[in-house]
């Protein structure tokens, strides 16, 4: 048994739920050899009654669990005693080699950075929110004369106003597009407004009401603005009537084109609102949860109302073993969710959990304002979450659906292929360049649950003794820097177990975009590497004529096969191909479209976009700017006698 130190995430100071600084505290470590029962129970003596957080490691030094507890001492003498845990608990007390813990004031504070920890280091044993993307907003750029509308993620800015959070990109862009007709208001970026000289496009088909160029006065275009952001705030029936007003006006004065303007800003309108589906006549601003579970799968649909109007819904699937009660799975995910979001006033969820009332308290501390946690008994507020709960389960059927399908693929792809075991990690390799130019390598996962676009990894080609058009040298680079890393970083793949429905960090098979030769170079890599009887390769090359359904399957030590027309692990394995093509060149373009706009003052140490943008607003072009003499760099804004210096030198 590997009796190496525990890991040391980058942790050593984490914020409590009062801004201070909490560090954790080491405890004595155990005696070699011991785990289980034996571990904690040498804990337990030297714990003190207060709240706090605590960490299980196995002998490896992973994180198995991180937990919270009011009392320390009496949370974690539950796990010395003998019997009464669930399955999951057992094994997880069974794997335990050793234990940090952290004191905090308050059974809050403990809540609080227990949801941190967890979301940052991933613990095999809790309860996991797998999807962390931030959410998109509907942004005003008040801090601007001519203020325009955008889709926003990331950090906020106080001179601006923020209208959110959507479920989705699509649903913000929808919006935007009906809104442009709606109220006009400028979508440009300012560097595009500032250099306009005529209206664009939008502007003749009616998106936009141009103010860049002056055809609409400012306080006109404020109006907009004022019309735009009440919408947003919930105000849509007065502006409607407003509309409906002016239009009518318009229409008894014969100005029946002016008429026709507020006629289709009025339509527009119609349009969001019939996007936006539910919208609650009582609930103003609230976020709506709910959990459904089956066969061992958990899905939490969320549907967020800001207000009185719905800005979607998104289904979250979170990792949690089957023995979990739904009211502690969504308490969990509750914590983790709002970690590092802005929260509601009001969060109505479909279970109950012991947790629910720390968390509204946590969240109010967090929030500087009283945020409420509540199961719903009646009413408008319980038909919310009764419709999340349908939206829940459906989603969650179409999700084990595919689960069902995807789990019979991989067993196809094992009967195939000959592997040991139905695979938990594929990955797929393939190169793009043009004559070996720009030439990248790109890695594809896939998964018990399909592409894991977030394993997908790109290479770009670095190796100076490459022959342009070598992708055999290519495919040996990248395997060369995948694996060596890998075995640097986790050692080799006995060294770490993965549960079923996990997808790990070491491929169990390797699909290669090529013959035999481009099989038998990464072989020659995977041997160099000792890792020739760890990972089983094949090699895919194209069917004659490059037709699809006659592609020719390599593997070593076996002659070359295809398999049965119509078959659908053909399909399924053209799917991983094409996906692999498809990243790979997506990311060569990305990067020759990088290359076509390069400019040579970035390869200047020093010049910054400040720099360059004065540089360039004097001379105009890079060459003129190689071509200057040192005293007229010395006399642009910005450019120090030193720095002009150092910009001729590198150009002469």
């Amino acid at each position: 048994m590997n009796n190496a130190p525990p890991k040391k995430p980058d942790i050593s100071a984490t914020t409590g739920g009062d801004g201070n600084a909490i560090v954790w505290e080491e405890s004595a470590p155990a005696a070699e050899g011991k785990t289980g029962i034996d571990v904690i129970g040498d804990h337990v003596r030297r714990l003190p009654n207060s709240p706090g957080v605590y960490r299980m490691f196995n002998a490896a030094g992973d994180v198995l669990y991180v937990g919270k507890a009011r009392s320390l001492k009496k949370r974690v003498a539950s796990y010395a005693k003998m019997g009464g845990h669930t399955n999951r608990i057992a094994r997880m007390i069974h794997q335990t080699a050793h234990m940090e813990f952290v004191t905090t004031h308050t059974e809050t504070e403990a809540l609080l950075l227990e949801a941190n920890l967890i979301k940052r280091l991933r613990p095999k044993f809790n309860v996991l929110l797998r999807d962390d993307k931030s959410f998109p907003y509907i942004v005003v750029t008040e801090d601007h004369a001519a203020p325009g509308i955008f889709k926003h993620r990331g950090a906020r800015n106080k001179k601006r106003t923020y209208f959110g959070p959507f479920a989705s990109a699509g649903s913000v862009d929808r919006t935007l597009n009906a809104m442009q007709r709606a109220f006009l208001v400028r979508t440009c970026s300012n560097s595009v407004f500032e250099n306009r000289t005529r209206p664009c496009l939008l502007h003749q088909i009616k998106r936009c009401s141009a103010p860049c160029t002056g055809e609409i006065s400012e306080a006109d275009y404020a109006r907009l603005v004022t019309e735009a952001k009440r919408f947003l705030s919930g105000k849509s029936s007065d502006i409607q009537k407003s509309l409906s007003k002016q239009m009518e006006a318009a229409s008894d004065a014969m100005d029946f084109e002016r008429a026709a303007i507020y006629r289709d800003r009025l339509s527009a309108l119609s349009h969001v609102q019939a996007h936006q589906g539910i919208n609650p006549r009582l609930v103003n601003e609230a976020d709506v949860f709910s959990v459904a579970q089956k066969d061992g799968l958990t899905c939490i649909q969320v549907f967020f109302f800001r207000t009185g109007q719905n800005w979607g819904n998104r289904a979250y699937f979170p990792r949690a073993d089957k023995s979990i009660e739904p009211g502690d799975v969504l308490g969990a995910f509750l914590g983790q969710f709002y970690d590092d979001r802005p929260c509601p006033r009001l969060i109505l969820v479909s279970h109950k959990s012991e947790d629910l009332p720390l968390l509204s308290e946590a969240l109010s501390a967090r929030s500087n304002y009283k945020v409420r946690v509540s199961v719903p008994n009646r009413g408008e507020k319980r038909e919310l979450v009764e419709h999340a709960g349908n939206n829940a389960r459906e989603a969650l059927g179409r999700k084990l659906a595919e689960t069902s399908t995807q789990a019979k693929l991989m067993k196809g792809v094992q009967e195939n292929f000959g592997l040991e075991s139905i695979p938990n990690r594929i990955e797929i390799y393939d190169n793009s360049h043009i004559m070996g130019t720009n030439a990248v390598g790109a890695m594809v996962v896939c998964g018990p649950d399909g592409f894991a676009k977030n394993h997908y990894r790109k290479f770009n080609i670095k190796s100076k003794d490459l022959v342009p058009g070598d992708d055999y040298g290519m495919m040996r680079e990248v395997m060369t820097r995948r694996f060596s890393r890998l075995i640097k970083e986790q050692g080799l793949p006995e060294d770490h177990a993965v549960e079923a429905d996990e997808i790990g960090l070491w491929p169990d098979l390797l699909l290669i975009d090529g013959g035999l030769g481009q099989l038998n170079a990464v072989a020659g890599i995977m041997q160099e590497l000792g890792l020739e009887d760890k990972v089983q390769l094949v090699g895919i090359a194209k069917g004659p004529d490059r037709d699809a359904g006659r592609e020719k399957f390599f593997m070593r030590g076996k002659a070359s096969f295809i398999l049965p027309e119509r078959d659908p692990v053909l399909y399924f394995v053209q799917r991983l191909r094409d996906e692999a093509h498809r990243f790979a060149i997506g990311s060569h373009r990305a990067r020759r479209k990088k290359e076509m706009v390069k400019n040579p003052l970035d390869e200047v140490p020093g010049i910054g976009p400040g720099r360059k943008r004065a540089l360039l607003h004097r001379f105009g072009t890079a060459k003129a700017v190689s071509r200057a003499a040192l005293t007229d760099l010395k006399d642009v804004d910005g450019i120090s006698e030193h720095m002009a210096q150092a910009i001729y030198d590198h150009f002469h």
